[in-house]
């Protein structure tokens, strides 16, 4: 007696795309905020850090924002170009 489960249900490509679509904009918001909190670092707007670690905080958080919020998204579509929903 085989006691396998059923196969899962095949995805709606519509919900896919849209789960998709979500994602890649939840990744460029979240990389906009980064980019802004970087600045205010860089402005010292924060008493938790001052001076020249201020600046080195801040210029790393904004080349880490600009990467979610330009290449990150750019791979997520060829990785789902690949993988089209089926």
């Amino acid at each position: 007696m085989n006691d396998s489960p059923p196969p899962p249900p095949s995805p709606d490509p519509e919900k896919v795309a849209r789960q998709r679509h979500f994602a890649i904009g939840l990744f460029r918001l979240s990389g906009a905020f980064i980019v802004m909190f970087g600045f205010l670092a860089i402005m010292q707007r924060f008493s938790w850090v001052q001076g020249g670690k201020a600046k080195a905080f801040g210029t790393i958080m904004v080349l880490t924002g600009l990467f979610q919020f330009v290449i990150v998204p750019r791979l997520l579509l060829a990785l789902f170009r690949k993988r089209p929903p089926q």
